[in-house]
């Protein structure tokens, strides 16, 4: 089942290629440390920095690695609806769990617009889709009601929200039943995403600390909220300060502290100003990360 804390993965470079020894030893350390599902070729993946063929493998190596132990939810998104479809039928072939598609961005479609570009996914692949809806990346914005259309073709299972507007849970509650998955994007606001009827979140700071984020979405999903809030206050300043600089440079940077990977980033997200370095290790060591 797809729920609780889904890591949104970063892509570990090495002399501007995929480190793929990196990668599959932190798909693993992910799923030993707790995390309830992984994103490949997501946004903090670098997936518009890409090649086709890297995104390709990127995929099978997480899929690869996690073995069935965790849902695997791959990065398909475009704003070309040809490519999407393409994207997804790659996910499904190499036997991700699911894809998760992005708003075109770019292009400033309508509401009808957005409708049929899934539409048009959805008919061409048989693979869940989590509907990804970030307005402050792609422009456009997923409006209740067309989230409710989309809710009613046979493979969207699902969203996730990175708008941080909790209230839009309830509303698409009335719109899509309970059934259909909703998951935040945006960890500041996961608390109150939950406690609104949210059932996970597809996260950024579960790159640094996956014990600490499993362990909030546990306690938010059981319904221990007053667990759930002590371990958010804990995790406050990673969940912003790992977007002090453009994400995921501040990321990468905590990971290399702990020996995961090397800061590389592809341009045009540059490394982390010595600033933000300072930060992202206070937040570690408030959210007990080690390194």
């Amino acid at each position: 089942m797809i729920n609780g804390s889904i890591t949104a993965l970063v892509t570990p470079f090495r002399n501007d290629a995929i480190d793929e020894t990196a990668f599959q030893e932190f798909v693993d350390w992910q799923i030993a440390s707790g995390s309830h599902g992984l994103v490949p070729c997501g946004t903090t993946g670098e997936s518009a920095t890409l090649s086709d063929a890297e995104h390709k493998r990127v995929i099978s190596l997480c899929v690869e690695a996690a073995a069935g132990r965790v849902p695997v939810i791959a990065g398909a998104g475009s704003n070309e609806t040809r490519v999407a479809i393409e994207y997804s039928k790659h996910a499904k072939e190499l036997g991700a769990d699911a894809a998760l598609v992005v708003t075109p961005y770019y292009n400033k479609p309508s509401q009808e617009g957005i409708f049929q570009h899934f539409k048009a996914i959805t008919d061409a692949v048989d693979i869940p889709i989590i509907v990804y809806n970030i307005p402050g990346r792609s422009v456009v914005d997923i409006t209740n009601d067309t989230m409710g259309r989309l809710a009613t073709l046979p493979t969207v299972i699902g969203c996730k929200d990175a708008t941080g507007d909790v209230t839009r849970v309830t509303g698409l509650l009335d719109r899509c039943g309970d059934d259909f998955i909703q998951l935040s994007g945006d960890d500041p606001s996961a608390l109150g995403h939950s406690a609104h009827g949210g059932k996970g979140a597809i996260s950024v700071g579960s790159n640094v600390a996956p014990a600490q984020y499993s362990a909030f979405h546990t306690a938010c999903l059981s319904g221990d909220y007053e667990k759930a809030r002590a371990i958010h206050y804990k995790l406050d300043r990673l969940h912003k300060d790992l977007f002090l600089d453009p994400s995921p440079a501040p990321t990468k940077y905590a990971l290399s502290l702990m020996g995961k990977m090397t800061p590389d980033v592809r341009l045009p997200i540059t490394p982390c100003r010595s600033e933000t370095e300072s930060a992202v290790q206070a937040a570690m060591r408030r959210a007990g990360v080690k390194w």
